[in-house]
């Protein structure tokens, strides 16, 4: 008898030890990032802070590999261009959404359907515009049809993510969200934090992280001390002058331009002497200098990024001068006019200290400037919504699709999201450019579309941003060059 208790309170002991280190080893992480979502619907806004969140919960037809290659994602191979706008594409079986519901062809033409919908004015149109349908040919077959030839449409893909049909009938995509994704939604306490688990079930394998909470903190500086008090694990928009002082940093290339966006019919912005007298007045390399100390180059005249097909490399950037820019409002009769500048903080890097050094510099042509530093929601819908186009909107532009009709869609196109002019003749010259098919009649087509845009000084660029994150002594992660905060190819050391 006391051997039997003897062996039962060592299976206990061992049992208990067992238990403990797996407590011990058990994967959670905390990131803190510079904007809660204003939605965790994928499909409706363009916002970061939920792309932050959300690309861990669902997924794409393509995807891409860290280092940027286009990749099969929810499609189980290439897609096929069956005709000039007929795409087709083959899709992985076997995979469910977290509500259970079956990923098959219905849940792609759902998807598409969606976004594309009039009804639902998708802030994301810009990645989307040539998308006419989606045609189920069999439960796991469906045709993307397009109004023209698209030769980036495969890319296009990568943006769109995939919803459950019914779930998105019946259930709460704002607010708890269910995907195919390794991670799957937990809890929201607005206005503080948000929480994902792991996704034992996922396709793709179980991730290693077992859980994450996201921590909504817009000051750069707090960031930084939660950091180094080992309340993060990563943080988003390390500030440039302190990477020697965190346990770990990573800085690579960003696909996000730094550039306002001026309201050419606007009473004041609608005079070219003005717009080009706001390109004339800031001192771009004293700002790299003094705020990114290497990690921003000076934008080259344009917004559209430098690795996206498309880019004019013949455009250099605007010149620094001044007193021809105060001469500008002066022969403009603008002295004293009022400039309203929009903008948000928090949301990426050095975003507030832009704002307001660019406000500085505008203010000293004579202009009498102020900002509005809006909550990012309310900001949001500045950039893209129905109402008035502010005279000047900062934004930092990104283009995952790397292809310039993104930028061009979504900027320069008078029916863009963030459009501010109604210039029909470049509206035209971009949808030309869309269907293109022929490269180097396209790019030429972009050349001369950024050509025009910078003579007309239609947005002020400013910086090429690289994305520099912190992390703790116990992270391993190697950031993307899209931004994508994927928790699945993170893991930290005990």
């Amino acid at each position: 008898m006391k051997k039997i208790q003897r062996l039962t309170a060592g299976v206990v002991m061992l049992l208990a030890s067992t238990l403990a280190a797996s407590a011990a080893w058990a994967q959670s992480i905390t990131i803190a990032i510079g904007s809660e979502p204003s939605t965790l619907d994928p499909q409706l806004r363009d916002d970061g802070g939920e792309r932050q969140v959300n690309d861990n919960i669902y997924e794409t037809l393509m995807a891409r590999t860290p280092t940027g290659e286009l990749v099969p994602g929810l499609a189980a191979q290439p897609p096929k261009q069956v005709d000039a706008t007929t795409w087709q594409f083959k899709l992985r079986d076997g995979v469910k959404f977290h509500n259970g519901e079956p990923f098959n062809a219905d849940a792609v033409v759902a998807s598409v359907s969606r976004v594309i919908d009039p009804a639902n004015n998708s802030e994301q149109m810009a990645y989307f515009g040539t998308i006419k349908t989606a045609e189920k040919v069999d439960d796991l077959t469906v045709n993307l049809v397009t109004t023209g030839p698209d030769p980036i449409l495969p890319s296009r893909m990568y943006w769109m993510k995939m919803i459950a049909p019914g779930y998105a009938k019946d259930g709460d995509l704002a607010g708890a969200p269910v995907g195919t994704g390794p991670y799957k939604f937990d809890s929201w306490n607005r206005g503080t934090d948000l929480k994902l688990v792991a996704n034992a079930d996922y396709w793709g394998g179980e991730p290693q992280i077992d859980d994450v909470t996201y921590r909504f903190v817009t000051e750069p500086g707090t960031r930084l001390s939660g950091l180094l008090s080992g309340e993060f694990d990563v943080i988003t928009n390390l500030l440039p002058e302190f990477t020697t002082n965190v346990p770990k940093f990573a800085a690579v290339p960003g696909l996000e331009t730094s550039v306002f966006v001026l309201g050419t019919d606007n009473e004041v912005t609608k005079d070219p002497k003005v717009r080009e007298a706001l390109n004339l007045a800031i001192d771009r390399k004293a700002m790299a200098e003094g705020l990114f100390m290497g990690y921003a180059t000076l934008a080259k005249g344009s917004h559209i990024n430098p690795a996206a097909f498309g880019f004019n490399e013949k455009l250099e950037h605007y010149p620094h001068d001044i007193e021809k820019a105060r001469a500008l409002i002066k022969e403009a009769g603008a002295e004293g006019k009022p400039l309203v500048v929009v903008g948000e903080s928090g949301r990426w890097l050095k975003d507030r200290e832009q704002i307001e050094a660019v406000a500085g510099y505008w203010a000293e042509t004579g202009l009498n400037v102020t900002t509005d530093i809006q909550e990012f929601s309310q900001y949001l819908d500045s950039l893209m919504g129905d109402g008035p186009r502010p005279d000047a909107i900062f934004i930092a532009n990104s283009n995952e699709l790397l292809d310039a009709d993104r930028e061009m869609s979504f900027i320069y196109h008078k029916d863009g999201a963030a459009a501010s002019n109604s210039d029909a003749e470049m509206a035209t010259m971009i949808e030309a450019a869309r269907v293109e098919t022929d490269a180097a009649k396209r790019k030429a087509l972009y050349d001369d579309i950024q050509k025009k845009g910078h003579d007309l000084n239609y947005t002020v660029p400013l910086f090429n941003l690289q994305d520099i994150y912190g992390m703790s002594e116990r992270m391993e992660w190697q950031p993307r060059v899209d931004a994508k905060l994927m928790v699945s190819e993170m893991k930290v050391t005990e």
